[in-house]
C-alpha cells in the first residue's frame, strides 16, 4: 500500500486496487485496477481490459479516487 499527497489529499493505493479516474476511456467506463506499481503505472480498464501505462506523477494528477 502506498501513501501519497494527492490532489491536497491523502489517497492510498496499492497492487490490485480499483481506482475511478477523472476522464474516461473510450469504451465508456472511468475504473480501472492496478497492475503494476513502481515509476511508471499500469492499469488495466475494468470494461474491456485494454492496459494503459504512464508516469506515476500523471497518474496521481489523473486519478480521482480508490474504490
Amino acid at each position: 500500500m502506498i501513501k501519497r499527497k494527492v490532489n491536497d489529499m491523502e489517497k492510498e493505493y496499492g497492487m490490485n486496487d480499483v481506482v475511478e479516474m477523472k476522464k474516461q476511456h473510450p469504451c465508456g467506463s472511468r475504473l480501472f485496477r492496478i497492475t503494476r506499481l513502481g515509476a511508471d503505472i499500469k492499469i488495466k480498464c475494468e470494461q474491456c481490459g485494454r492496459v494503459i501505462m504512464m508516469p506515476r506523477r500523471d497518474f496521481e494528477k489523473r486519478m480521482k479516487s480508490v474504490k
